[in-house]
């Protein structure tokens, strides 16, 4: 009777344990570590293959599953230890998590190269103490799921979850950026957009694909300034090296500008070299509006003005009216800054709202909270992006 009891919680505790490591292997690689591993594989194979998720979840989950009962026929370890089999297959799966950021320059795996045979070693060690003590000290708990054995061994399936979290890759803007290029091999300029929408951190591979996004949408000149921008205009575009696409084709972006360089160049240089000899009244749009957005981020208003003069708007003059969010903010800040315009342009609900936003400020002496309480209410517009 005792042995049958025995047998029953062993069984229990390794079916326990299965469909735990499978739950958490499956969510991980299909939820949270799918447009890595697309990117990983991308690089890889030098963009010959495409990375399933669902597949890829599955076989991969399927083939670690295989690993620990493979692990499982040597040691035998029962009971107190069973979660032990599983760390090679947590192993396994932190390792094709832990992929370097700048992926698209080179691969490395850095110091794990040198953890991996010491945590294997510090592993059987400890595999083969837990089999003596299992021995001669075998569980004499016969209770089924509320046991000692059960708890230890969720315990440990825990910590290594932990491990596998703690290697992997967890970098927001990296899946971010993976994330949004995944979006953009679709053609969904929207999800691309909605990658890491809430969140302050970027880099500048991640604001080039949200400004190519935008372009793509008619959206540049609206909400370029909705997001963190992390350097100047020589990351806006990938002419010179400074960004970097890792999954979408670099092609398909110069296909949308009509002609790609010859050699590396500024994005502001390539821009230059396509006025006039763009067909497509769409492409000359999205280089106009590029290199608008590009004096913006660099802050040279007056050569920001110099070009708007020639935004199409419809009709032979420049119709302010109809220029976009960010155009008319840095117009209404431009009039204020400059004694002579070379564009008058007044707005009632621009002044109004410019006139708040000086009000604010005047109210804070201290800088920091200044900073603060702008950036509540102002931080979505261009004139906090030039002030702040």
């Amino acid at each position: 009777m005792r042995g049958r009891f025995i047998g029953k919680n062993n069984s229990t505790v390794r079916w326990t344990c299965a469909i735990v490591f499978i739950i958490f292997a499956f969510l991980w690689l299909y939820r949270f570590q799918a447009d890595i591993l697309a990117a990983f594989q991308h690089v890889m194979s030098g963009g010959r293959t495409q990375y399933n998720r669902l597949l890829g979840a599955v076989l991969i989950t399927g083939l670690l599953q295989v690993l620990q009962l493979l692990v499982y026929t040597v040691f035998r370890l029962t009971n107190r230890g069973h979660a032990l089999t599983y760390f090679p297959s947590m192993l396994c799966l932190a390792l094709i998590s832990a992929i370097n950021t700048d992926i698209a320059r080179s691969f490395a795996w850095g110091f794990w190269w040198i953890l991996i045979p010491l945590a294997l070693a510090a592993w059987v060690a400890v595999s083969l103490v837990v089999r003596y003590i299992q021995n001669v000290e075998p569980d004499k708990d016969t209770k089924i799921f509320f046991s000692r054995p059960m708890w230890i061994n969720m315990l440990v399936m825990v910590f290594m979850m932990f491990g596998v979290a703690w290697v992997g890759n967890t970098n927001a803007v990296f899946h971010y950026r993976t994330q949004a290029e995944s979006c953009l091999l679709r053609g969904d300029y929207k999800g691309a957009l909605e990658a890491g929408w809430e969140s302050l951190e970027s880099d500048a591979d991640l604001q080039m694909i949200r400004m190519y996004a935008m372009a793509r949408r008619g959206e540049l000149g609206e909400r370029l300034f909705h997001y963190p921008i992390v350097g100047g205009s020589n990351t806006m575009l990938p002419t010179s090296g400074a960004s970097h696409f890792v999954l979408y084709p670099v092609d398909s972006l110069y296909h949308a500008f009509g002609a790609r360089p010859a050699h590396p160049m500024l994005p502001t240089t390539y821009l230059k070299a396509l006025d006039g000899k763009t067909s497509s009244a769409d492409r000359a749009g999205i280089a106009l509006d590029y290199e608008l957005c590009g004096l913006l981020i660099d802050r040279k208003l007056d050569d920001f003005v110099a070009l708007l003069q020639h935004y199409p708007t419809g009709g032979d003059s420049l119709d302010t009216s109809r220029l976009p969010l960010h155009y008319r903010e840095a117009l209404t800040l431009y009039n204020h800054l400059r004694r002579h315009p070379a564009i008058i342009y007044r707005n009632p609900v621009m002044e109004e709202d410019y006139r708040n936003l000086r009000e604010l400020e005047q109210k804070y002496p201290d800088a920091t909270e200044r900073r603060g309480k702008v950036e509540d209410w102002y931080g979505h517009t261009y004139w906090y992006y030039y002030n702040y």
